[in-house]
């Protein structure tokens, strides 16, 4: 039975603060939330390599694998993102922020002093080095925006995640508005990729660091209902602007006049400060008293549970418990959540990062081609959004447990993969795009989350960079496949010194084998589910009245 919780009322203390200035305190908390945004919008630097990666190529004269090894040491600097989780334990935030600032300017600055500007010049494998500097600083980037949600939305850090990682997917489609603003829209130059990747990080950080150095400060004046309100709202403003920066593909002004749509995606961004004080303004109530808990129930019992439950629990242990790096090697889930999303998550980045040459391969101009890598990240940040369904939806379908959540975002990968390779048809290209930017999108934003379920909340920063050591793995083995498949059938072209590969032929077995490795992964990710259902269950009946000791 479950202990009684006691509640009484208590008068609040008179030096509490006056309702205006704790309605400015609880504001500046929602506006760390609103900076980790904005760095999480300006930093996803990685996805836009497909969009300047063909003009790369041409003026470096390399050939599709030595290209994809590019992306592959951009992704290979991931492997070392877990030493952001120890910088952040024993430096500040903001140090560590700006730390990772500096990273991208020099891992990107000197790429483009090297390629573009033909300032330098940079031997291949000290350009391979600034790609791995350059990756580095998105993992560390993405360790600070962890630790603002954690610290300052404890009670709904599942949320404020997955709102938050959401907008690393409009990166892409953000870089390519401020490409055609500077550039012109008609422009085929894509040098200008690599300057705005190496300098608004930067820019980013410092209008975030007043927000970052805020306190992390207590939310018991606003209760989770309070809260919950106003990260629909924050949801339907990410869903809103998901659809405005789909409107290049439309045949509106906005589109066809991009300082406009620019500004109006700026605005869209810098429109959620302003949610928290309208919400205050219309909702605030001030009474004389708080409801102060003075007894909770620390010893919970296996109660309510049957033999095959209590069998599974012991075998995955309770849901949030600390996972060290060895218990974490050590875990059966681990390496089942770690292959799902090595043959999920990490097939669809290594998709994007060839959607240039696959565009061009199908006889897709430059502008088709950036397009669809709008349309990728457009579906990309669709997909991170719809990650936060299991924190809305948990009481009305407690079945559908975030694993489970997660092995169905697996489920339209190998459908992409094997219509691409029945068709090259472009709007089959375009639906196959679309749904590949979903699934991973819904991937890496859940996986946060999944982390934090399963190996505990305080050490995601670390056990999710030791999770994402799979990207520059799958990335090597992914782009060496696609980029052999493309050398043998490519032909040396008539414009350049590069050899360029045209036809169906070029990436039909590449995406036959995605395909069935996608599926390998769906399996992994039902097991997992499998395995981790009585625990999420367990736990669901003990917020329900039930007492169980297995979460």
């Amino acid at each position: 039975m479950k202990p009684p919780t006691t509640t009484t009322t208590a008068k609040k203390e008179k030096n509490v603060q006056s309702p205006p200035a704790s309605m400015l305190q609880w504001w500046r908390r929602w506006t760390v939330l609103v900076a980790a945004i904005w760095i999480q919008a300006f930093t996803g630097t990685n996805f836009d390599f497909s969009a300047y990666s063909s003009d790369m190529k041409s003026s470096m004269g390399v050939s599709q694998s030595r290209l994809n090894y590019m992306a592959v040491a951009s992704d290979l600097g991931k492997a070392f993102g877990w030493s952001s989780g120890f910088a952040v334990a024993y430096f500040p935030v903001s140090a560590v922020l700006f730390s990772a600032a500096a990273m991208g300017l020099v891992g990107y600055g000197v790429q483009w002093l090297s390629i573009a500007a033909d300032v330098i010049d940079l031997p291949y494998s000290l350009v391979l080095v600034c790609c791995s500097l350059a990756g580095l600083s998105i993992c560390w980037f993405n360790t600070v925006c962890f630790v603002l949600c954690v610290r300052h939305f404890e009670s709904n850090h599942s949320l404020a995640l997955s709102l938050v990682v959401s907008f690393n997917g409009i990166s892409a489609a953000l870089y390519t508005l401020g490409h055609e603003v500077i550039s012109g829209k008609s422009s085929a130059s894509s040098d200008i990729y690599l300057l705005l990747n190496s300098l608004i990080p930067l820019f980013v950080s410092l209008l975030a660091l007043w927000p970052v150095l805020t306190n992390p400060i207590s939310s018991a004046s606003r209760t989770p209902h309070d809260e919950t309100r106003i990260f629909i709202v924050f949801n339907v403003l990410a869903l809103i602007t998901c659809f405005y920066l789909l409107l290049p593909s439309l045949d509106t002004y906005l589109a066809s006049s991009p300082p406009w749509h620019f500004l109006g995606a700026i605005f869209l961004l810098l429109f959620p400060l302003c949610v928290p004080f309208l919400h205050s303004c219309f909702h605030h109530h001030s009474s004389g008293y708080s409801v102060v808990n003075i007894e909770e129930p620390k010893i919970l019992k296996r109660k309510g549970l049957d033999h095959e439950e209590i069998k599974s629990c012991d075998k995955v242990g309770r849901l949030g418990d600390e996972h060290s790096f060895g218990m974490l090697v050590r875990s059966l889930e681990f390496w089942l959540y770690y292959i799902a999303y090595f043959c999920g998550g990490t097939i669809g980045l290594v998709y994007s990062n060839n959607l240039g040459q696959i565009a061009q391969s199908l006889g897709q101009s430059s502008s088709n081609a950036k397009s669809l890598v709008t349309l990728f990240s457009a579906f990309s940040f669709l997909g991170r959004l719809l990650s936060s369904a299991p924190d809305f939806t948990r009481k009305k379908l407690h079945y559908l447990t975030r694993t489970a959540w997660f092995t169905i975002s697996l489920l339209p990968t190998p459908l992409a993969f094997f219509i691409l390779a029945y068709s090259s048809n472009t709007l089959l290209l375009q639906v196959a795009t679309a749904l590949i930017g979903l699934s991973s999108g819904f991937v890496f934003a859940a996986a946060v989350s999944v982390t934090s379920d399963l190996f505990g909340r305080n050490s995601v920063g670390v056990n999710q960079n030791i999770l994402i050591t799979n990207i520059p793995i799958g990335s090597l083995v992914y782009g060496y496949m696609a980029g052999s498949v493309y050398d043998k059938h490519a032909a040396p072209s008539v414009l350049s010194d590069t050899v360029v590969c045209v036809g169906r032929r070029c990436y039909f077995a590449t995406f036959l084998l995605w395909g069935c490795l996608s599926v390998v992964g769906l399996m992994c990710s039902l097991i997992l589910f499998i395995r981790t259902r009585p625990v999420y269950l367990a736990q669901n009946r003990y917020k329900n009245g039930v007492v169980s000791g297995c979460f």
